[in-house]
């Protein structure tokens, strides 16, 4: 930027505050950096094609965006340093930033990275979702309990700006007027996409009286409250459809707005346009863009198969569940037109095939989202792949075998500009001290760290950098929650939402173990800190249970004059984007512990690789790539294999209690959740029912792992004890994190399905 940036933060200083920079708060700063960033932003080109993308995604946790914006502007090294002569922390100035609520997990999150990319690599697309005021809630600890709260962010002031765009959505009986925002996604080389966000004017925060209970049936006024209404009854799933079907109609119209304001005809909408539809939230985008092009013309032929040539499904899960499906009754409420266009499409997907599975309306007149967007979308891509070889062979075999050619593998990545750059500016420093800037746009390069493996000084260096980053999140949770951590203690955390699956339940019942091992005199050589971080869908209550179990057995520890020498449990109040960035760089040991064949991909693994943590966990997801990258040696694997796991669910042949009768040392752990000392902290209604749960169910074979489970971890704490092997491997890592780039997921998704360029 050919701008004298000192001058220029001086006279904004002047012009809102009639104050020198030095003499500014942290919170004027804030908004004098925001207002530039801004105004730079307005000057940066467009990313402009005949053929552009368009994402859309119920969610995308972009995370504090000041930093990230002038990092791509190449101005991050330069406003930290004027800062740093006036006196002031741009780090500081960061903390007076709200964080977007417009996500919750790794969905979120992955969406956030992929535009980042896509505008790095001068890719046109835009992002769609939804402008919501509060967020998925804010967490809080209360009598060792997760409490939910709104989480505002929203100000007069904010990354948004006005488009001034309206765009009509019609519901079964009443319609509104969808409001577009959008927010300037700056890519690594300086060129611009937007992120466009609907929302409506007439949401009404106010209306929040408790917690976040709020009235359900008022959609005037509750449509963009929250991300994920709480879906416990029939009035917060219908609210779910409501948000789902308004999403996809405003996209759907403003995507054929700027295909007629382009000139190009909508009979070839599918030479100019490709909708990603990101796991099945804005599945209705099928039904209504084919609606919408027949109002323009088209014929019912025409307009289904521009649609499906339009259209690209990514699936995100293996958990049915987690498939959405909508009664007919839901969506002849919501967005009645839609139904004569479902039953054709699902009288086609008959034609095509006989076998219940594939139908899109089943017996019980339920639309299976998934299903609609596999017959009538022209690619279906998993996300890592073991992922993809279980959706093909497994858990969609019977779509696999009717469209071998539709199914593709897209691994996961990050953008390495903040997962690195942003969080850890002291690890991106060395590593260019080493190799150079090119890993900046060419992640493949971080291979060239490879041989200062076997460097001494180079790993003492890495250590250096490690424990900087400790010392920082103990900084962070000391202001934060008042938490005091032992920096020379190995850090092993497990942050990512709060799921059975991903099995924070069984890493709680390990550090009992190492409890109870203390407690009878074991003494191990290394201090051990286990750090959670989770939020629970608010009505999931064997999730919310697994947190109060972890609140309480931290205070235990804590409580405990001889234990809380040697080992140390935390629980980080609401976990977001920012205390990831704190949270990863500062790791030693990365925990992704899901049930084999259950963690679709998984992003988290990546970025505590990228930072220097070793992995700990299953051969699931993304780690089993992982691993392929950095060999037995530089990982710790345990637990059951995939397709034992799958045939233990076809058979049904795992029952928890063979497990606690074959394995006391594992009962007496289990029992330890309802034993003397938690329930005088606990709640025993809680603690009762996780532990009647984990010893009759154990749906996700947390029991059936936990030996494994113990007896690897144990081995990763031995083998922290020689820190230049340890360091070695945490640079092997990092080395080999170049494929995890969200630049090169980006590339593979334009080459083999967008064809933008």
């Amino acid at each position: 930027m050919d701008i004298d940036l000192n001058q220029t933060l001086e006279n904004i200083a002047e012009f809102y505050y009639g104050k020198r920079l030095k003499d500014c708060t942290d919170r004027e700063l804030y908004y004098i950096l925001l207002d530039l960033t801004k105004d730079l932003l307005k000057g940066v080109e467009e990313i402009k094609g005949d053929r552009r993308l368009y994402y859309i995604s119920a969610e995308f946790l972009i995370g504090k965006l000041l930093s990230n914006n002038l990092l791509n502007l190449g101005l991050y090294a330069e406003v930290r340093d004027i800062l740093k002569k006036n006196g002031k922390s741009l780090a500081a100035v960061e903390e007076y930033e709200p964080e977007p609520s417009l996500g919750n997990g790794g969905l979120g999150r992955l969406a956030a990275c992929f535009l980042d990319s896509i505008a790095t690599l001068e890719l046109p697309g835009d992002g769609v979702g939804l402008n919501y005021h509060l967020g998925l809630f804010h967490q809080a600890f209360e009598d060792y309990k997760q409490k939910e709260y709104p989480d505002p962010w929203l100000s007069d002031n904010s990354w948004l700006t006005d488009t001034g765009k309206y765009f009509p959505v019609q519901f079964g009986d009443f319609s509104v007027d969808a409001h577009l925002y959008s927010i300037d996604v700056c890519g690594y080389t300086k060129k611009k996409n937007p992120l466009m966000l609907f929302d409506l004017d007439t949401v009404d925060e106010s209306i929040v009286q408790s917690g976040i209970g709020f009235d359900k049936d008022d959609i005037r006024k509750n449509l963009t409250l929250f991300l994920y209404p709480d879906d416990s009854d029939d009035a917060g799933r219908l609210l779910r459809v409501y948000q789902q079907y308004f999403l996809v109609s405003a996209g759907a119209q403003m995507i054929i707005e700027d295909m007629k304001a382009a000139g190009y005809p909508l009979q070839e909408i599918s030479r100019h346009a490709v909708i990603q539809i990101n796991d099945t939230h804005p599945s209705m985008v099928i039904p209504e863009l084919i609606r919408l092009l027949m109002e323009n013309g088209l014929t019912l032929d025409e307009a289904i198969e521009q649609t499906k040539q339009t259209c690209a499904y990514t699936n995100h899960t293996i958990l049915a569940e987690a498939l959405e499906k909508w009664p007919m009754g839901f969506l002849e409420q919501v967005a009645p037109q839609l139904l004569p266009i479902i039953e054709e499409l699902d009288k086609r997907a008959k034609e095509r095939s006989d076998n219940p599975k594939t139908a899109i309306i089943d017996e019980n007149g339920v639309v299976h989202m998934a299903n609609m967007d596999i017959h009538f979308s022209k690619s279906t891509n998993g996300v890592a792949k073991i992922h993809t070889d279980i959706l093909k062979d497994t858990e969609l075999h019977d779509f696999y075998e009717l469209y071998p050619e539709k199914f593709n593998n897209k691994t996961n990545g990050i953008t390495f500009r903040r997962w690195l750059q942003a969080c850890n500016p002291q690890l991106t420093d060395w590593i260019i001290s080493k190799i150079g800037t090119g890993f900046l746009k060419n992640a493949d390069e971080l291979a060239k760290l490879l041989p200062f493996v076997k460097q001494p000084q180079a790993l003492k260096q890495l250590a250096a950098i490690k424990q900087e980053k400790k010392e920082e999140l103990a900084v962070f949770l000391k202001n934060r929650q008042g938490i005091e951590l032992d920096t020379h203690s190995i850090f092993d955390i497990q942050v990512k939402r709060l799921h059975e699956y991903k099995r924070q339940q069984m890493n709680l019942l390990s550090a009992i173990h190492l409890y109870q091992e203390i407690r009878n005199g074991y003494k191990p050589e290394q201090k051990v800190t286990i750090i959670f971080g989770a939020k629970a869908a608010p009505a999931y209550i064997l999730a919310k249970d697994i947190i109060h179990a972890i609140l309480v057995f931290s205070q235990i520890v804590d409580s405990d004059p001889e234990v809380s020498k040697y080992m140390q449990v935390v629980m980080v109040e609401n976990y977001d984007v920012t205390c990831a960035e704190k949270l990863i760089p500062a790791a030693d040991i990365s925990e992704q512990i899901s049930l084999a064949s259950k963690e679709a991909s998984g992003t988290s693994n990546m970025k505590f690789m990228l930072n220097g943590a070793v992995t700990l966990g299953t051969d699931d997801g993304a780690n089993v790539e992982i691993h392929d990258l950095v060999g037995d040696d530089n990982i710790f694997i345990f637990g059951t294999k995939s397709e034992d796991v799958i045939e233990s669910y076809a058979k049904g042949d795992y029952h928890p209690q063979a497990v606690l009768e074959a394995e006391p040392e594992v009962n007496d752990i289990v029992n330890f959740l309802v034993g003397e000392e938690m329930m005088a902290l606990g709640d025993p209604e809680c603690l009762h029912r996780l532990h009647h749960d984990m010893t009759t169910k154990d749906w996700f074979m947390a029991l059936r792992d936990l030996e494994a489970y113990m007896a690897e971890r144990k081995k990763a704490y031995a083998a922290y004890a020689d820190k230049d092997k340890w360091y070695a491997m945490a640079l092997t890592n990092i080395a080999m994190a170049g494929y995890f780039s969200s630049d090169r997921t980006i590339e593979q998704y334009n080459k083999d399905i967008w064809k933008l360029k």
